[in-house]
Formats: structure tokens, sequence, C-alpha cells
């Protein structure tokens, strides 16, 4: 394990490779998005194990509704699995679920698995693990901004007295740190749109490997390559 003096408090990861890792290995598409829920769940119990405070992991986007119907089905049946299965895990490992993203668009049984997940482990106080489920940046910025010129038009907030803060606590990240290292695997280069607020100043590792393929190991090279970055926000 890498230096506990300086760990990163909040990872986050974008999960990628799924069903090219399924292709290279010749099985379908589904299968490939099971064997990264394994893996998830291990990275996830990892995490808290090493004492990771916030673990934030982009599981859906809303450009990923453009994929056939078939492979969202499997998806979402599966989220609503692994949600239903894992959270009566985390509950006993201490771990706190919440769900960034909106979630009023997805079929009623996989809305219930969501709430009972972060009911069950809302009083937790290890790691922070952040689904990032039907979730754009622009949208969640765009609600934000939207919350707040409400207020305003009803005279409970000056626009003068609108900062940075503010809008920080109408985001679904509300109340936490901005993710200190952004992870993506299988060799692309790019966000995706991934919390655009938050990564202002974070530090990037991308990797070549399939999302599948992710390990324990891996998160200690993660953390070994953050500690190694001189974080300058901005300044000399």
């Amino acid at each position: 394990m890498s230096d506990t003096e300086n760990m990163p408090n909040h990872i986050a990861i974008i999960m990628d490779g799924n069903r090219r890792w399924a292709k290279q290995k010749g099985v379908n598409t589904p299968d490939g998005h099971k064997a990264g829920a394994e893996t998830l769940e291990n990275i996830v119990n990892y995490c808290n194990k090493i004492g990771l405070r916030y673990l934030t992991v982009y599981a859906f986007s809303t450009e990923n509704w453009r994929r056939s119907a078939e492979e969202v089905g499997a998806l979402m049946k599966l989220l609503g699995f692994y949600l239903d299965k894992f959270s009566k895990r985390a509950d006993t490992q201490n771990i706190k679920i919440k769900v960034l993203g909106d979630i009023e668009v997805l079929e009623e049984g996989l809305k219930k698995s969501i709430r009972n997940a972060i009911d069950r482990t809302k009083n937790n106080t290890g790691l922070t693990f952040n689904i990032a489920l039907n979730y754009g940046g622009r949208a969640e910025i765009t609600n934000a901004v939207k919350v707040i010129a409400k207020k305003v038009k009803d005279g409970i907030l000056s626009p003068e007295d609108i900062t940075e803060g503010t809008i920080e606590k109408y985001l679904y990240t509300a109340g936490q740190p901005d993710p200190d290292i952004l992870v993506r695997t299988s060799g692309e280069l790019r966000t995706s749109n991934f919390l655009p607020w938050q990564l202002v100043y974070s530090e990037f590792c991308f990797l070549e490997k399939y999302w599948p393929d992710f390990n324990e190991k891996d998160i200690d090279d993660v953390i070994k390559i953050y500690q190694k970055r001189n974080r300058k926000f901005g300044g000399k």
C-alpha cells in the first residue's frame, strides 16, 4: 500500500471497456457488463478497506440511452440486481451509497432498488460510494442553475449573492470534496460529460486496460501516481 499520509480523499472512475472486453473474450455484451459489476464490487470493498473517503463511478450516462434497447434493458436489470445485492453487504461494511443523476425517468423497480440502497446505508460513516446513474454533467449544472434562477425569481436570493458555493450547493455532489484524481480505463482520453464542475483541478490518469481487468493493484498504482503529482491549483 502507498504512503497513508498522502492519500487522496476522493477517486472518480470512468469504468470504460466492458463491451470491448466482452468482444475480446468472445462473449456476449451482457457478460462484459456483469464482469464489470463484479470488478466494481471488489474495488468498492478494497477502497473502503484502505480508508478512502469517497469513490465516484460513472455507471450510466444520459448519452448511454442511445445504445440498443436490448443492451440498455440488460444494463438496467443488472444495476437493479447489483444494488439489491450490494447494499446489504455495504451496510455491514459501513459503506454509504449515493446515486448522482436523474432517477425519476427510470422504471419503478430500479427506482425502488436505488431508494432502498440509499435508505439502508444513509447513516454509515465509512466510504461514500457515489454511483453516477443517468448522469450528465451539463444537465447537472443546468438543473442547479434552474433552482437558483427560481430562488432569484421568488425573491429568496439576490443575483449579487450568487457564488461558486451557491452553485455547488445544488449539485448532486453537494457537501462532498471534489475528486483528487480521475481514472479512465480502456485507453480513451476524454471525460465524456462526467463531473465537469468537480474535475477542474483533479489529476487525470488514463489506463489502457478494460474495466473488467481493473483490480486492487491498479487502485494502489493510481494512488502512487497521485502521490507523485504536484498539485498547484492554479498557483506556481
